[in-house]
C-alpha cells in the first residue's frame, strides 16, 4: 500500500472521495488534514465546530492533523503556512494525498502547482463525474449530510440547516450545482458506511455574516476579472455537539 493523507473538509464531497479511496485504491490514508480557523476553533469556510470534526475522525478510526489559521489571514500567510505544512508531511514520507475536487479547473491547478513546489502529487477520485449522479450515489450509501453554510447569493436562508435527502434537492435553484461544487453551500456528514458510529448533534442558531473582500490586489483572487462579484454574505448554522 502507497503512503497517503487525505484533505479533509467534513463535508460530503470529502466523505465520497474518502469512501472510494478506502475502498478503491492501492492507497493507504494514515490521516485527515483539515484547516481550522484558530480565533473561533471551526473548520474553515464551512463554520463547523472543532468538536464535531474531532468526533467525525473517532467514528472514522483515521487520525486527524490540524493546520491553524487566523480568522482574517491573507493569501500570502496562508500559502507560506501550507508549504511549511506541506514539506513537514513530507518528512514523513508522503508524497500523494486525495481532495475530494469535482470540477473546479482553476482550484485543482492551484492545488496542483502548490502541491508540486513540495514534491506531493494530488488525487481526486471524484474528478469530472456527473455531480447529480454522485450526490445520488452519496444517498443510496447511506450517507447522511446537513448543511451548514449556504452563500447568500445563491440560497436563503431556508437552505442552511436542512438534511441533504431528495426534497433538498428538488428544492434546489436551477443556477445551483447540485453538490454546491461552485460554493453554493457546504455540509456536515454525521453518518454513512465510513463512520463506526453517527455523530451526535443539535441545531443551533442561525447567522448571517458578510466579508469583505481584501483591499490588497494581491489579494484579491479576482482581481484580473473586475465582473465577477466577490462573494460576500453567508448564512451559517451552528451544530452543538450532543
Amino acid at each position: 500500500m502507497i503512503k497517503a493523507y487525505f484533505n479533509w473538509s467534513s463535508g460530503k464531497d470529502s466523505s465520497l472521495a474518502l469512501y472510494k479511496t478506502l475502498n478503491q485504491s492501492d492507497y493507504q490514508v494514515d490521516f485527515l488534514l483539515t484547516n481550522i480557523n484558530k480565533d473561533v476553533q471551526r473548520v474553515s469556510m464551512h463554520g463547523l465546530r472543532e468538536e464535531l470534526l474531532e468526533a467525525q475522525a473517532a467514528s472514522i478510526g483515521i487520525p486527524l492533523r490540524k493546520i491553524e489559521f487566523s480568522g482574517n489571514v491573507t493569501m500570502k500567510e496562508y500559502d507560506e503556512t501550507m508549504k511549511v505544512s506541506m514539506e513537514s508531511i513530507l518528512k514523513d514520507k508522503y508524497q500523494h494525498c486525495f481532495f475530494g475536487d469535482i470540477f473546479l479547473e482553476d482550484l485543482k491547478t492551484y492545488r496542483d502547482s502548490k502541491l508540486s513546489e513540495v514534491g506531493i502529487q494530488g488525487l481526486y477520485p471524484l474528478w469530472k463525474q456527473d455531480t447529480k449522479a454522485l450526490l445520488q450515489e452519496f444517498l443510496d450509501l447511506g450517507f447522511k449530510a446537513i448543511t451548514v453554510c449556504v452563500n447568500a447569493q445563491y440560497l436563503d436562508k431556508s437552505f442552511v440547516g436542512r438534511v441533504i435527502d431528495e426534497q433538498f434537492i428538488k428544492d434546489l435553484p436551477e443556477n445551483v450545482d447540485v453538490c454546491g461544487e461552485n460554493g453554493e453551500f457546504h455540509t456536515f456528514v454525521f453518518d454513512g458506511p465510513i463512520f463506526k458510529n453517527s455523530i451526535e448533534f443539535s441545531i443551533g442558531e442561525k447567522v448571517h455574516k458578510t466579508y469583505q473582500p481584501s483591499k490588497n490586489d494581491d489579494d484579491n483572487c479576482f482581481q484580473k476579472d473586475k465582473k465577477v462579484n466577490w462573494d460576500t454574505g453567508f448564512w451559517y448554522c451552528d451544530l452543538i455537539p450532543n
